[in-house]
């Protein structure tokens, strides 16, 4: 029985539950899996391109990367980068056989689910908070589904302008003071912060500005009820769960890893446990 060595990168990822996806699709497809996970939160001198070296020459196969580490993964691997990852300019996973080489599931993730909920709707005009490495994937995400225009704002104001300049003329970065007026206007709102996660009882947007929206995704997924999507429902908008993101991510993410398409049917069952849906899926 082949063994898939593999692991996750991230600060604070003890409530992850991507080995536990990793360990459900193997099953499904008789691997073995052999799982690191390496929290950096409490490792100063933690270093992302000596890590990754070492994982290749302890014989890996890849290793997944999250916050904050998806642009460095991105820039360690050079020119050896997928597509996406060249276009995101952030990668959430790295193969180290048959050679390095970078990749972004996170993007073909979020399509994925957003064929799930919405079908063949366009996103319209979307208003961003967050830009970070998963603020790009879904950016690029929602620009191949049709996406008019994204408008992004980021605590670290030239982050948001840097990524919006690198999209080009259908993203532009706004001060976080002109958020309230992109909100109102935007059929569509996207969390790409950690405010929601865990027990932060914070949300990107003000509950008084929502309504007149389409639709909402949180980026976040423990919990998958997060104040933001919470509101964003109590307001009658359609909202994508972060656990949709995941779960889609998961399925590319092992396809990547092992070379084998799961059937989704079967892959998203096995994978159901792990979270609860907000709202509860359609399947």
């Amino acid at each position: 029985m082949k063994t898939l060595r593999i692991g996750l990168i991230g600060e604070h990822i003890g409530a992850s539950r991507f080995s536990a996806a990793m360990e459900a699709l193997c099953g499904l497809h008789g691997l073995t899996l052999d799982f690191t996970a390496i929290d950096t939160a409490e490792d100063p001198g933690f270093s992302l391109p000596d890590t990754l070296a070492r994982l290749q020459a302890e014989g890996w196969d890849g290793v997944s990367v999250t916050h904050p580490y998806k642009g460095a993964a991105a820039a360690y691997a050079g020119a050896a980068v997928t597509q996406d990852v060249a276009a995101i300019g952030a990668s959430n996973l790295v193969m180290f056989k048959p050679t390095l080489m970078a990749h972004n599931t996170d993007a073909p993730g979020f399509r994925a689910a957003w064929h799930d909920a919405f079908g063949s709707a366009a996103p319209g005009q979307v208003a961003m908070a967050g830009a970070g490495g998963v603020a790009r994937a879904v950016a690029a995400a929602l620009l191949s589904l049709g996406a008019d225009e994204i408008t992004v704002w980021d605590n670290d104001a030239a982050r948001a302008k840097a990524f919006a300049d690198s999209f080009g003329p259908s993203v532009k970065a706004i001060p976080i003071a002109r958020a309230p007026d992109a909100v109102r206007e935007a059929d569509g709102l996207v969390n790409a912060t950690p405010l929601g996660m865990g027990r932060d009882k914070r949300s990107a947007f003000t509950a008084n500005f929502l309504g007149s929206q389409s639709w909402a995704f949180d980026a976040v997924y423990t919990p998958p009820d997060t104040p933001f999507l919470r509101d964003a429902a109590g307001r009658h908008l359609s909202v994508l769960s972060g656990v949709a993101l995941f779960r889609f991510m998961a399925l590319a993410s092992f396809a990547v890893y092992t070379g084998l398409t799961p059937e989704e049917d079967a892959a998203l069952e096995a994978l159901a446990p792990l979270a609860p849906d907000f709202p509860p899926a359609r399947r």
